[in-house]
């Protein structure tokens, strides 16, 4: 099925086709139900007849595999797959403007998250298929680290060799990084190119493991006066905010004379005495600047490490973004993560296939995928109230139907607003984290976020091309891959057990079938207790010789 359009209308841009497997799933799900009930009431006479400690936590386990087989039920009720016509997008646009386009970036500790990553995944995004006069990237430092600004001023100026050797060259894989490590055949200009991106790399190597900016590297004076912003008080803790715009669109231009994408560093202001609430603090500071400096109506979110992999990308979210038919209540559309560098085993399930490749095409059936934190389109719209309810704030140039006017972003009058919204203090007695913006109350802000949005009543689409849109890093070590898994576990815990409990208010605001699918992601930590169980409790007994299985008595004709 497709979006409703008559003949005379704008041509078709996507489709849905029901999975021919969603009926047999309801089939299977019915008759396992079934032997669900069976076995729960069978541990049920179990404990009545012989109360013992390994009866109930028999039960406890098999109880808690019940609930959370029972909510995975919501991902198979309704499967779909989509296409895309990204052909036909030329022919809606009609000649015109396509849409401008705010990137996300996010990143917090420049020894944790290398800043050459951080500028291979800006270099990727600003190299999009898109107007260039359209696209306004956004780093957001939350570490206040000068040498995360400083890779990107390098970055910067790499770029102006490196877009138009990308148009010129028709590359899909645009991070350097990328693309330089599958050996392409080399010519005069790639072997160019290739020395000022090692070049770079190794400036950016020697200023990371100095901890400090070399004076050498540092050759205007405009330069020299950015890095004294970093004073002995200077900590990432307490700082005050660092607003540097890198390039901007109309003045700066590449080696081919072509507009460049704007790009603009951001450290917001810290104190130890206000809350910064982390990754979703420093999205809102981000949502607040980029509202004053160039209010585009689409943004992309994008973790530091997670580089885009096909250009083409950003038409293939507008051909869902513009279609009239479901914009009115479209929050975003979600792109799956994929990672490169995988083990062929991945023996720490690092891939997570099951969350981010196969329940989203369920959910996708029903109001959309949730939010994963990277990879997703946003209208801005969704930011600030439900569909039919917006919420009023409290200064009109952060409104998303705000026309930003001012001929340049370097303007006085715009850097001052923008360095006050990006304050410590500025959310103070607003909205901002509760009703507006991205969600507080949780580690995992991307989870909550999305679903306070399918609250307030907004949908999304998972659009799952063949070729990735975006590739990653994952953990390589077991110390890296719990520490992801205790963070994501506390976080879902503090949704589980909050007021907006997918379980109680979730199904009460977005449905019985949505409720569960939230539920089952928000309880996913309590599959600890029956995989403890299992793993030992079994061994346990059959050493002690009790039984645990149902005894089978034999007659004789």
């Amino acid at each position: 099925m497709g979006s409703p359009s008559p003949a005379h209308s704008l041509p078709l841009l996507h489709t849905a086709e029901l999975s021919r497997a969603t009926y047999f799933n309801r089939v299977f799900a019915l008759v396992y139900t079934g032997a669900v009930l069976a076995l729960l009431y069978r541990h049920v006479v179990s404990l009545l007849r012989s109360p013992s400690l390994l009866s109930l936590s028999l039960l406890t386990s098999d109880l808690v595999l019940s609930f959370m087989w029972m909510t995975a039920q919501s991902f198979r009720y309704r499967l779909i797959h989509r296409r895309v016509f990204i052909e036909k997008l030329d022919e809606v646009m009609n000649g015109g403007d396509f849409p401008a386009l705010d990137v996300f970036i996010c990143t917090a500790d420049p020894y944790k998250e290398p800043p050459i990553r951080v500028v291979n995944t800006a270099l990727s995004l600003m190299a999009y298929d898109y107007p260039m006069n359209k696209v306004s990237v956004y780093v957001s430092d939350d570490g206040g680290s000068q040498l995360t600004l400083f890779a990107l001023m390098e970055a910067a100026n790499f770029a102006r060799e490196w877009l138009p050797f990308c148009r010129e060259k028709g590359i899909q894989e645009r991070a350097p990084e990328a693309y330089f490590r599958m050996n392409h055949p080399g010519c005069q200009r790639t072997e160019k190119v290739k020395m000022m991106y090692d070049s770079m790399t190794e400036k950016i190597k020697i200023v990371v493991e100095r901890e400090k900016i070399i004076n050498k590297y540092v050759n205007t004076d405009r330069d020299q006066k950015i890095f004294q912003q970093w004073k002995k008080e200077f900590t990432r803790q307490d700082h005050p905010t660092v607003l540097q715009v890198l390039l901007e669109c109309g003045k700066d231009r590449d080696v081919g004379g072509q507009v460049m994408p704007n790009l603009i560093y951001l450290a917001r202001q810290k104190s130890k005495i206000s809350p910064h609430h982390f990754k979703a603090g420093a999205l809102n500071a981000l949502l607040r600047v980029s509202s004053i400096m160039t209010n585009a109506p689409i943004i992309l979110t994008q973790d530091c490490d997670m580089f885009s992999n096909d250009p083409l990308t950003p038409r293939r979210a507008l051909c869902y973004l513009l279609d009239p038919y479901v914009r009115p209540s479209l929050a975003y559309v979600q792109f799956p993560q994929c990672f490169h560098g995988l083990s062929k085993n991945d023996i720490y399930a690092s891939a997570l296939r099951r969350i981010f490749h196969i329940n989203p095409k369920g959910l996708d059936g029903l109001t959309g995928p949730d939010y994963f934190g990277t990879g997703c389109f946003f209208s801005r719209r969704a930011f600030f109230g439900g569909p039919s309810t917006f919420v009023e704030l409290e200064m009109p140039q952060l409104s998303p139907h705000h026309a930003v006017d001012e001929p340049t972003i370097q303007s006085p009058q715009l850097l001052e607003l923008a360095q006050k919204v990006a304050s410590c203090n500025y959310e103070n007695q607003t909205l901002w984290g509760s009703k507006v913006g991205f969600s507080y109350g949780s580690l995992v802000e991307d989870f909550y976020t999305g679903y306070r949005l399918k609250r307030e009543g907004w949908k999304s689409i998972y659009c799952h091309p063949e070729k990735p849109a975006f590739l990653g890093d994952v953990p390589i070590n077991l110390v890296d891959a719990l520490s992801q898994c205790k963070r994501w576990c506390v976080g879902l815990l503090e949704v589980s057990f909050s007021k907006y409990s997918p379980l109680t208010y979730g199904i009460q605001s977005m449905g019985l079938l949505m409720g569960l699918a939230y539920s089952h992601y928000a309880f996913w930590p309590i599959w600890c207790l029956p995989l403890t169980v299992y793993a030992f409790l079994p061994q346990l007994a059959l050493l002690s010789g009790v039984s645990i299985f149902p005894m089978t008595s034999w007659t004789s004709s």
